[in-house]
This record gives C-alpha cells, structure tokens and sequence, in this order.
C-alpha cells in the first residue's frame, strides 16, 4: 500500500512551481548536510525528491547534478581550512574519475531510466552496509582510528590502484547523477584504511574535480531540468556549511553509524518503490 501510493505520487502528481521550488530547496539543503557530513552528493536525497516531485528518471539523474559542484567545493573548502584532505589520495582519484564521469553521463541517456534509479538505489544499499559492517571490527574508543595526526595517514595502494577506484566513481557519478563518493567513502575506510573524516574531506575534492565534466555532458545532452536544478542549488551550499560544521567534532563511530543506516533505510524504500514501477510500468 505504501509503496503504490509512493508509486502513484511519482507518476501522476503534478505539484504548483511553488511547491516545486521550495521542496527542491529544502531536499537541497539536506543533500549539503550530508555531502559535507559523509562525503557523498548527497543525490540520496535530492534524486528520490526530485522524482517526488515529478521529474522523470533522466531529469532526476541530471537535474542533481548541478548542485553537486557548488556542494562538493564548499564542504571541501571547510575541510580544508580544518587540514583534513589527504591531496595527493584526493587529486589522483579526482583526475581519473573525470574523463569516466563523462561515458557515464553518456551511458545514462542510453539505459532505461527505471533501471538506473534501481541501479542508484543498490549502489546506496551497498555503501551502507559496507560502512556499517566495518564497524563489527572496531570499538567506540579507537581513538588513533577516529582522528589520527596528519603524519599517520597513509595511503596503501599505488596510484593505478587509486586510478581504478576513482575510473569506477566517476562513472558511477556520471551514470547515476551521484556524486561519487557514495562509491569512494566506503573503499577509503575500508581497503585503503583512511579514517572517515579524512576520507569524508578526501572524497568531496575528488567529486568536485569529476562533476565538472559530468555536468558540462548532463546539460549538453539536456538531462538537466533548471526548475528542480536551481532551487536544490540554492539549498546545498547553506546545508553542506552546516554539514561540515558538524563533522568536524563529531566522532568518527558517529558519522559511520549516521551514514549507514540512513543510506540502508533510503535505499530499501526508493528502490522497493523504482522496482514496482518498473515491474507495473515495464
């Protein structure tokens, strides 16, 4: 019953330009929250929105995008401030992941829309449950994990390694109208062992970096609707502020838990509700 009216509120719902514009807004202040927060787009949000709202898939894939740039580099800027990015980890995976963002963007004009917000929402389910899980191999009082000196911070693979890791989240960014670091968040305190604030910081330059060629090919290719777009711009810069200002003395345990189950809960309903669709609709 939930997931039909979910459903029939995506299909049939027209809503006024006002409702459109201050819901846009709002989903984009709370897309900055968590791409400052947790190092993600923050697309998890704004893209079931906009889809809320009445967007099409394809217009909810590329009408996130914009808000990604100004979003990534104000979190990022802040972290910055703070000396928490990781350069050398965050420029490598940034120039990979570029031209990938690119065939993405152009891959996602060319597959059914309902498949890729199923896609979106399995890539959200996976990152997490793969930060959750990590957390059955630590304990709340791990400080040297939560916030190491700048000098303890090192990166373990090669920087083919991190080409590939950041090939796959500029793809991923590009297809799916993320911003990638629902892909790089995970593996960086995972495999790579990079502390969550660092990689939180790491991530946002990286996707910063990406978005720039991806956006450029989502609004040349005309996957962008400037009235969701703009609105959800006007919200993520405040919203990725607040985000930042939060992480930065939160704990690291916190911020996993945080980013898990909200990923984990989003992810199960907006796809249950893409899958029905699809399924119903074809």
């Amino acid at each position: 019953m939930v997931l039909a009216a979910v459903d029939s509120l995506i299909i049939a719902t027209e809503f006024s330009p006002w409702v459109v514009a201050v819901g846009a807004v709002l989903a984009g202040f709370g897309a900055g929250v968590l791409s400052a927060l947790l190092g993600i787009g923050g697309a998890i949000v704004t893209t079931p929105a906009v889809r809320a709202l009445g967007a099409t898939p394809i217009e909810s894939i590329g009408s996130t995008v914009p808000a990604i740039l100004p979003g990534a580099i104000s979190g990022a800027y802040r972290y910055a401030k703070e000396g928490l990015v990781e350069w050398r980890l965050a420029l490598s995976l940034g120039a990979a992941g570029a031209a990938f963002s690119v065939l993405g963007a152009w891959t996602s004009g060319e597959v059914n829309g309902r498949m890729l917000m199923v896609l979106t929402a399995a890539v959200m389910l996976w990152a997490g449950i793969s930060v959750v899980w990590k957390l059955r191999r630590t304990t709340p009082d791990t400080r040297m994990e939560e916030d190491p000196g700048k000098d303890a911070v090192t990166v373990r693979n090669s920087i083919p390694a991190l080409g590939g890791l950041g090939a796959l989240a500029g793809f991923v960014a590009g297809l799916l109208g993320v911003g990638g670091g629902i892909v790089l968040v995970p593996v960086l305190t995972g495999p790579l062992r990079v502390p969550m604030r660092r990689a939180v910081a790491s991530s946002l330059v990286a996707v910063a970096i990406f978005q720039v060629p991806a956006l450029i090919t989502h609004v040349w290719l005309g996957h962008v609707n400037w009235a969701f777009a703009i609105p959800i711009m006007i919200g993520v810069i405040p919203g990725a502020q607040v985000g930042a200002h939060l992480t930065v003395g939160a704990s690291d345990r916190t911020i996993r838990i945080l980013f898990g189950i909200l990923v984990m809960v989003i992810a199960v309903v907006y796809g249950a509700t893409e899958v029905r669709g699809l399924v119903v609709n074809g």
